[in-house]
């Protein structure tokens, strides 16, 4: 164990956080087991470290392990655990926690005999927690991690401390946040370099930030969905062709049966492959009411990033701006599919974006435009970049 103290310490010593993650203040960290998804490439392992170091510091009551280790071939969850609580370990911190097989049922022994321990892990987006592993299904506190979000890019890019805004309190006091945030910085100046290279806390390094995206999608698709979902390697050209032929058409209304003839295969599997990679953070299927509806009304790439990589940028800038919307609202919102503006969020409020008022139609009420040149609105206009600060 004294190995594990020693890489735990060394990752300390070298952990580069300049942005503490808005998710840091969200979790309860009075519950005794909590799991931490999100997408390859998030920052779910340096935010594991930051908490850690925030609350630790180099206390050896608190420890990291990544299941990766070729140790846990031998040796157990339930055993480590058993051990490093006797030595006076209090938090445990598990870190790539689905390439262990039997995990959830370990976790929940340790839950129900180590009641003295806490314990912390990261799983893959892909892993349906609850719906996989009724074991965790009474016991685990689940929390999502994503990219960067806007202010947090803008924070990092500038050495400002912007807090986070709800979305009653953007659409009801935009004209102060964003003058209030004008006045210290000019967003627009970072919101195109956004777009293309914030969202994925790898833009730090110094290393070509698209093909790093490329590099993350496949390990997305040949890892994380082909592991969990259990596809074999021959078909995943099928995957990445989907990807692409989605990305080429984004914002895409699906025709299940012309997708199924580009990549040679049956209509169920197109729809199958189609949650795999929503699954996996790599699409956002919208619906005009719920997702109970078998087949989504329009397919969007997730996030920015990922659609620039894709496409080579030759994308149009109103189609980023809309993928820019729904990444950034819908992480803490419902948006759907709207009949007469571009989403409906929270079944109530209507969203246009755009740069210029919608023709022939005066806003008012439940009708906004999320403007993309403004920098501070006015009325029912609302800079486009504000909504990067909801998380």
């Amino acid at each position: 164990m004294q190995s594990f103290f020693e890489t735990h310490r060394y990752l300390l010593e070298h952990l580069g956080s300049p942005v503490r993650r808005e998710l840091m203040n969200e979790i309860d960290w009075n519950h005794r087991l909590i799991g931490i998804k999100g997408a390859r490439g998030v920052g779910k392992t340096t935010f594991l470290l930051d908490f850690a170091k925030l609350n630790f510091g180099y206390d050896k009551s608190c420890l990291y392990v990544n299941l990766n280790n070729l140790y846990f071939t031998e040796r157990t969850i339930i055993s480590f655990a058993d051990e490093f609580r006797k030595k006076g370990g209090k938090t445990l911190i598990l870190d790539q926690v689905y390439k262990y097989p039997d995990w959830s049922k370990e976790l929940r022994y340790c839950y129900d005999n180590f009641q003295d321990l806490k314990i912390v892990f990261s799983g893959s987006a892909v892993m349906r927690l609850m719906d996989q592993n009724p074991d965790l299904k009474d016991c685990v506190a689940v929390y999502r991690l994503d990219g960067f979000s806007f202010r947090e890019h803008l924070n990092l890019a500038t050495k400002n401390k912007f807090q986070a805004y709800s979305l009653e309190e953007i659409l009801n006091n935009h004209e102060a946040i964003s003058a209030e945030i004008s006045s210290k910085v000019r967003p627009l100046a970072y919101f195109n370099d956004y777009l293309e290279h914030g969202y994925y806390p790898f833009f730090l390094e110094k290393r070509n930030y698209h093909e790093n995206v490329v590099k993350n999608i496949n390990l997305i698709l040949e890892i994380d969905i082909s592991y969990l979902e259990q596809i074999e390697l021959k078909y995943l050209p099928k995957l990445r062709k989907l990807l692409y032929s989605i990305a080429k058409s984004a914002p895409l209304q699906p025709n299940v049966s012309r997708l199924s003839q580009e990549i040679e295969t049956s209509r169920a599997t197109v729809m199958n492959y189609l949650n795999y990679l929503k699954n996996g953070r790599l699409i956002n299927m919208l619906y005009e009411d719920s997702e109970s509806a078998k087949k989504p009304s329009k397919i969007y790439i997730q996030n920015p990033n990922v659609y620039y990589s894709v496409t080579h940028g030759e994308v149009s800038q109103l189609n980023m701006n809309r993928t820019f919307f729904l990444n950034q609202v819908g992480y803490r919102h419902q948006v759907n599919v709207s009949k007469s503006s571009d989403f409906k969020v929270d079944d109530k409020l209507e969203f246009y974006i755009g740069d210029e008022t919608v023709p022939g139609k005066e806003l008012g009420g439940n009708e906004y435009l999320a403007h993309h040149m403004l920098e501070v609105g006015e009325k029912n206009q609302i800079p486009l970049w504000l909504f990067g600060f909801l998380y």
